[in-house]
């Protein structure tokens, strides 16, 4: 009970989490450039990169994601769940940037990889790609889905409840 009222509590809504995995790829995007600049050119300024394309394909990638976890997370172990969000993973980038490409707009470009299909994706990601699915199961998806709402909530207001919290769970006693 919030100040006398029960609080209504809901879920994100899917745009909400879509706009949470959206920034959340875009990030890991930049991130990975940089890592990836540094180990392979040495260079010390960590310049990562991205595409504003990035918002929509790993905001929306995510969320088909999200929907194939819940309905395999009890019909198939972490491992092959993986699996198959990497094989999505593979689909999907190459989708995009064949969609991308037609408009000269695709911002990678994997043709100087060896194991690479038609530069718009390549073998050689897959391990980074099945560790990112374990990742984004383990630690986004699952977190994120457990993010709540409070439709009366004022912003900037803060809540004053009769109970205390203790590490986001109520203490009854």
């Amino acid at each position: 009970m919030l100040c006398g009222r029960m609080a209504a509590v809901e879920p994100l809504t899917a745009l909400s989490r879509w706009y949470l995995y959206a920034i959340h790829g875009y990030f890991c995007e930049v991130m990975f450039t940089a890592a990836w600049e540094f180990v392979v050119n040495y260079n010390w300024k960590f310049p990562g990169v991205t595409s504003v394309w990035a918002l929509f394909i790993y905001g929306t990638s995510i969320l088909i994601v999200e929907k194939m976890y819940l309905f395999l997370k009890d019909k198939c172990n972490i491992i092959v769940r993986c699996f198959i969000y990497t094989l999505w993973t593979y689909i999907w980038e190459f989708t995009t940037g064949l969609v991308l490409r037609q408009f000269n707009a695709c911002p990678w470009d994997y043709s100087q990889f060896d194991f690479d299909f038609m530069g718009l994706i390549t073998l050689e990601y897959a391990i980074p790609w099945f560790c990112a699915a374990f990742i984004m199961e383990q630690l986004v998806i699952r977190n994120t889905l457990r993010l709540r709402f409070d439709e009366n909530a004022e912003p900037g207001v803060p809540v004053m409840t009769t109970l205390s919290l203790a590490n986001g769970h109520i203490k009854t006693a």
